[in-house]
């Protein structure tokens, strides 16, 4: 048999890729090395952490919050066996769920590590050693991404641990270090603080959330700091050295050089991803790579190679399981001769700490590099009626448009439900709407997207109406 298209991997872009090109009348193969379908997000990614985040801040607000709401305890437990437990079910129940998906969509699946042979022959090493050929017309890599470590503190899953490993603990940490103050480094940060760790975070740039607007990165900071959360910015790792009860680990000031020691029960190490290409043989085929060691593709996702398509982490960029989802859809489309488009201006990006941070477009530094003239409104969350009623007070919207059009280039929220709030500012750029026509949507009262609306207003009529 001859595969229309064989997929190799199936993580959200993976799985996603094969069921459209199901869709559209394709006969499709999908190859995992697991046993267990689904990819980083679903098994050590995504999902998992979003669980221990749910789980945790529940724990958190019933220990802090709920009093305020006439709801009290005789005491507050937390059961960090029965959280993983949950977590592991959430895995499960989601597994099932897209197992039923690719079932339905009559796509063949390999489990096994899949490579290049050459461009019509993918190679299966099966779990038992035995090996079978497959052959297709055309094939996607999405074989994802892995963490990457530091030469000066290398991972030994032990004490220096990467994500995957944090999602598994056992135990929860007395003392943890995190590395990096992205958005998986603040969420697992988040996750151990509440269940009762002391967490520190220290990052390479002065700020945290370095890739997003600086406006919600100081107030997150703020927000986080006030949960109890330590920071040491501008900090570059030197060295460690293994104790007793943990490690030591040993930082000095990027600007004044200044050492700085932290003793430590366990080092999360969260400065980045690599590619996962090492098992798929593209020398074989003479597939090119960037100098960053990622998959090289077109503006059509297709590689130096006719026929060979990369999509989501693998190729680089921002490495977000949604995107993975859009270029799925995007090259089994393609393939099929339609018309898709892909809109990377409008792919949102989202921190599930709490309060959440949510960001799509460009940000305010962004448009001051390239010396674009812009307009901005926001407005906080402490002005919302439902953000009174909820006790959520900590947020802020802003809306950036550009001076002479008014077209809305970028919407950033801090404040809960932000991760929901954020798709009205993905609709505006995809839709190209102004700040104005954004503001003349009703929006349900009391709602927190209401402070969608007043920015909005702010950023056209250089003022809200409720601040």
């Amino acid at each position: 048999m001859i595969y229309d298209l064989v997929v190799i991997g199936s993580g959200p872009g993976g799985y996603v890729a094969a069921i459209r090109a199901s869709q559209l009348g394709m006969k499709v193969a999908l190859v995992e090395k697991y046993p267990v379908l689904g990819g980083t997000c679903l098994n050590v990614g995504c999902i998992p952490s979003k669980a221990l985040l749910d789980s945790t801040e529940l724990y958190d607000q019933a220990k802090k919050k709920f009093k305020d709401h006439g709801i009290q305890f005789s005491k507050t437990v937390l059961d960090w066996e029965e959280v993983l437990k949950r977590k592991e079910k959430v895995i499960s129940d989601t597994a099932k769920g897209l197992e039923y998906l690719i079932q339905k969509n009559n796509i063949d699946v390999f489990e096994g590590i899949g490579s290049f042979k050459n461009l019509m022959e993918i190679k299966i090493k099966k779990p038992d050693g035995s090996s079978v050929l497959i052959n297709t017309k055309r094939t996607i890599i999405a074989t994802g991404s892995k963490p990457i470590s530091l030469p000066q503190i290398p991972l030994d899953k032990k004490r220096v641990i990467s994500s995957t490993r944090a999602l598994s603990l056992r135990h929860v940490p007395q003392d943890l270090l995190v590395i990096g103050a992205g958005a998986i480094g603040l969420e697992l940060g988040s996750v151990f603080l509440r269940a009762g760790s002391k967490v520190t975070v220290i990052e390479y740039q002065d700020r945290v959330l370095p890739n997003m607007d600086e406006d919600l990165s100081k107030e997150q900071l703020r927000c986080l700091k006030k949960s109890g959360m330590k920071f040491s910015l501008g900090q570059e790792v030197s060295g460690f050295e293994k104790t007793n009860s943990g490690l030591k680990v040993f930082t000095s000031d990027k600007k004044t050089g200044a050492k700085k020691e932290f003793e430590v029960d366990y080092c999360l190490v969260s400065v980045g991803r690599k590619a996962n290409v090492i098992d798929l043989a593209l020398e074989k085929i003479g597939v090119q790579m960037t100098n960053k060691g990622f998959v090289q593709v077109d503006k059509n996702l297709e590689t130096n190679q006719t026929g060979v398509y990369a999509i989501g982490d693998v190729t680089g960029g921002a490495m977000l399981a949604h995107k993975a989802e859009d270029e799925g859809v995007f090259v089994a489309e393609k393939i099929a001769g339609l018309k898709p488009k892909m809109n990377y201006d409008a792919i949102p990006m989202v921190v599930y700490t709490w309060p959440e941070v949510a960001s799509v477009g460009l940000t305010e530094q962004q448009l001051l590099i390239s010396d674009t003239p812009y307009k901005k409104g926001s407005f906080s969350f402490r002005a919302l009626g439902r953000s009174k009623a909820a006790g959520e007070l900590d947020g802020l919207v802003k809306v950036l448009a550009d001076q002479k059009t008014d077209r809305v280039l970028g919407l950033h929220i801090l404040g809960a439900r932000a991760a929901d709030l954020i798709i009205a500012g993905v609709l505006a750029l995809n839709k190209n709407l102004t700040a104005k026509e954004l503001a003349e949507c009703s929006f349900a009262h009391p709602t927190f997207s209401e402070a969608i609306k007043e920015a909005s207003l702010d950023a056209f009529n250089k003022g809200s109406i409720h601040q």
